[in-house]
């Protein structure tokens, strides 16, 4: 596995796992904090999507 920050290979029974070391851990903490992650909304669906014709009812 590589750590997502700096793509060094990290160990599975490495303390810091899935990174590499304290300072990528850190920064990726600081990413969060800054909200360079996003987790998106799910898209909702209307009639039109599901293929639903609204003059049939």
């Amino acid at each position: 596995m590589k750590c997502p920050i700096c793509q060094k290979p990290v160990k599975l029974d490495d303390p810091e796992m899935p990174f590499c070391s304290e300072r990528c851990r850190e920064i990726d903490l600081g990413n969060w904090a800054m909200e360079k992650y996003v987790i998106s909304t799910p898209i909702e669906s209307s009639d039109d999507d599901l293929g639903v014709d609204k003059g049939e009812e």
